[in-house]
Protein backbone atom coordinates (compact mmCIF):
# COMPACT_ATOMS: atom_id res chain seq x y z
CA UNK A 1 0.00 0.00 0.00
CA UNK A 2 2.90 2.36 0.58
CA UNK A 3 4.58 1.46 -2.53
CA UNK A 4 1.09 1.94 -4.37
CA UNK A 5 0.80 5.75 -2.19
CA UNK A 6 4.14 6.37 -3.76
CA UNK A 7 3.62 5.73 -6.97
CA UNK A 8 0.51 8.14 -7.43
CA UNK A 9 2.16 10.69 -5.68
CA UNK A 10 5.02 10.95 -7.83
CA UNK A 11 2.74 10.15 -10.80
CA UNK A 12 0.19 13.24 -9.85
CA UNK A 13 -2.45 11.31 -10.21
CA UNK A 14 -3.66 11.60 -6.67
CA UNK A 15 -5.82 14.61 -5.69
CA UNK A 16 -4.64 16.62 -2.58
CA UNK A 17 -8.07 16.12 -0.42
CA UNK A 18 -7.80 12.34 -1.65
CA UNK A 19 -4.35 12.11 -0.32
CA UNK A 20 -5.22 13.69 3.05
CA UNK A 21 -8.37 11.29 3.56
CA UNK A 22 -5.71 8.45 1.96
CA UNK A 23 -3.33 9.70 4.74
CA UNK A 24 -5.73 9.69 7.53
CA UNK A 25 -6.94 6.11 7.35
CA UNK A 26 -3.88 4.19 5.59
CA UNK A 27 -2.74 2.26 8.46
CA UNK A 28 -5.93 1.96 10.21
CA UNK A 29 -6.44 -1.39 11.71
CA UNK A 30 -8.75 -4.03 10.69
CA UNK A 31 -11.70 -4.02 12.31
CA UNK A 32 -15.91 -5.33 12.40
CA UNK A 33 -18.98 -5.36 14.65
CA UNK A 34 -22.62 -5.46 14.11
CA UNK A 35 -25.25 -4.32 16.43
CA UNK A 36 -28.80 -5.39 15.97
CA UNK A 37 -29.84 -2.02 17.22
CA UNK A 38 -28.21 1.51 17.92
CA UNK A 39 -28.93 4.98 19.22
CA UNK A 40 -25.85 7.28 18.85
CA UNK A 41 -25.17 10.97 19.67
CA UNK A 42 -22.46 13.04 20.09
CA UNK A 43 -19.58 15.55 19.61
CA UNK A 44 -16.08 15.41 18.29
CA UNK A 45 -12.72 17.15 17.53
CA UNK A 46 -9.56 15.83 16.58
CA UNK A 47 -6.73 17.01 15.51
CA UNK A 48 -2.98 16.35 14.68
CA UNK A 49 -3.01 13.36 16.77
CA UNK A 50 -1.00 10.08 15.39
CA UNK A 51 -3.58 7.52 15.08
CA UNK A 52 -5.74 6.69 11.86
CA UNK A 53 -8.81 9.33 11.65
CA UNK A 54 -7.72 12.03 13.40
CA UNK A 55 -4.34 13.34 11.84
CA UNK A 56 -6.71 15.74 10.04
CA UNK A 57 -8.43 18.51 11.84
CA UNK A 58 -11.96 17.89 12.31
CA UNK A 59 -15.05 18.68 14.32
CA UNK A 60 -18.81 17.93 14.18
CA UNK A 61 -21.98 16.26 16.10
CA UNK A 62 -24.15 13.62 15.25
CA UNK A 63 -27.26 12.08 16.16
CA UNK A 64 -28.45 8.65 14.86
CA UNK A 65 -30.93 5.46 15.65
CA UNK A 66 -31.59 2.75 13.52
CA UNK A 67 -32.54 -1.22 13.12
CA UNK A 68 -29.46 -3.43 11.90
CA UNK A 69 -25.90 -2.06 11.41
CA UNK A 70 -22.55 -4.22 10.29
CA UNK A 71 -19.55 -2.71 9.36
CA UNK A 72 -15.69 -3.89 8.59
CA UNK A 73 -13.21 -1.78 7.61
CA UNK A 74 -9.34 -2.35 7.25
CA UNK A 75 -7.15 0.87 5.94
CA UNK A 76 -8.33 2.71 2.96
CA UNK A 77 -10.69 -0.29 2.95
CA UNK A 78 -14.60 -0.55 3.89
CA UNK A 79 -18.02 -2.02 3.70
CA UNK A 80 -21.46 -1.44 5.85
CA UNK A 81 -24.79 -2.25 5.92
CA UNK A 82 -27.76 -0.73 7.56
CA UNK A 83 -31.23 -1.61 7.82
CA UNK A 84 -33.98 1.35 8.29
CA UNK A 85 -32.18 4.19 9.92
CA UNK A 86 -32.10 7.91 10.37
CA UNK A 87 -29.55 10.18 11.21
CA UNK A 88 -28.40 14.14 11.15
CA UNK A 89 -25.46 16.01 11.69
CA UNK A 90 -22.71 18.26 11.29
CA UNK A 91 -18.78 18.31 10.41
CA UNK A 92 -16.22 21.19 9.23
CA UNK A 93 -13.15 19.60 8.51
CA UNK A 94 -9.64 20.64 6.58
CA UNK A 95 -11.34 19.67 3.05
CA UNK A 96 -15.09 20.57 3.39
CA UNK A 97 -18.00 21.51 5.51
CA UNK A 98 -20.78 19.44 5.80
CA UNK A 99 -24.75 19.39 6.61
CA UNK A 100 -26.93 16.81 6.40
CA UNK A 101 -30.23 14.59 7.06
CA UNK A 102 -30.69 11.53 6.22
CA UNK A 103 -33.69 8.22 6.34
CA UNK A 104 -33.24 5.10 4.94
CA UNK A 105 -35.08 1.66 4.58
CA UNK A 106 -31.63 -0.01 3.97
CA UNK A 107 -28.31 0.12 2.57
CA UNK A 108 -25.21 -1.82 1.73
CA UNK A 109 -21.92 0.09 0.81
CA UNK A 110 -18.39 -0.60 -0.13
CA UNK A 111 -14.94 2.31 -0.49
CA UNK A 112 -11.84 1.17 -2.06
CA UNK A 113 -9.48 4.36 -1.72
CA UNK A 114 -10.84 6.90 -4.12
CA UNK A 115 -14.38 4.76 -5.44
CA UNK A 116 -17.23 4.40 -3.65
CA UNK A 117 -20.48 2.74 -4.14
CA UNK A 118 -23.65 2.27 -2.60
CA UNK A 119 -27.09 0.81 -2.88
CA UNK A 120 -30.45 0.84 -1.06
CA UNK A 121 -33.24 3.26 -0.78
CA UNK A 122 -32.47 6.31 1.45
CA UNK A 123 -33.57 10.11 1.61
CA UNK A 124 -30.54 12.06 2.47
CA UNK A 125 -30.64 15.72 2.23
CA UNK A 126 -27.77 18.11 2.75
CA UNK A 127 -24.50 20.00 1.49
CA UNK A 128 -21.08 19.75 1.62
CA UNK A 129 -19.33 22.36 0.69
CA UNK A 130 -15.32 22.85 0.28
CA UNK A 131 -12.30 23.67 -2.06
CA UNK A 132 -12.56 20.71 -4.09
CA UNK A 133 -16.36 20.96 -5.27
CA UNK A 134 -19.52 20.46 -4.04
CA UNK A 135 -22.24 18.17 -3.30
CA UNK A 136 -25.89 18.80 -2.99
CA UNK A 137 -28.80 16.29 -2.28
CA UNK A 138 -32.73 16.12 -1.89
CA UNK A 139 -34.57 13.48 -0.87
CA UNK A 140 -31.85 11.34 -1.93
CA UNK A 141 -31.15 12.70 -5.16
CA UNK A 142 -28.13 14.47 -6.08
CA UNK A 143 -24.64 15.03 -7.81
CA UNK A 144 -21.34 15.44 -6.35
CA UNK A 145 -19.15 17.80 -8.99
CA UNK A 146 -15.37 19.14 -8.26
CA UNK A 147 -12.71 16.51 -7.28
CA UNK A 148 -15.14 13.92 -5.85
CA UNK A 149 -17.19 12.78 -9.26
CA UNK A 150 -20.60 11.04 -8.26
CA UNK A 151 -24.25 10.76 -8.63
CA UNK A 152 -27.08 9.62 -6.20
CA UNK A 153 -30.67 8.39 -7.07
CA UNK A 154 -33.12 7.33 -4.34
CA UNK A 155 -29.69 6.10 -1.97
CA UNK A 156 -27.93 4.32 -4.83
CA UNK A 157 -24.68 6.21 -5.15
CA UNK A 158 -21.61 6.00 -7.04
CA UNK A 159 -18.45 8.43 -6.21
CA UNK A 160 -14.96 8.75 -7.43
CA UNK A 161 -12.49 10.88 -6.42
CA UNK A 162 -10.22 12.17 -9.07
CA UNK A 163 -7.07 13.83 -9.18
Amino acid sequence: LKWFLFHFILSGQLSITGLLEMIDTFDRPGRAFADETFARAGTFASAFEDQPGKRLPKAGAYAEAGVGHARAEWSVFDAEAKGPNASAGATASLTSADAFARAEVGSASATAGPVKVKVGLGFDTGVSLGPGGVEAKVLGTGISFGRKMGISLFGNEFEVKLW
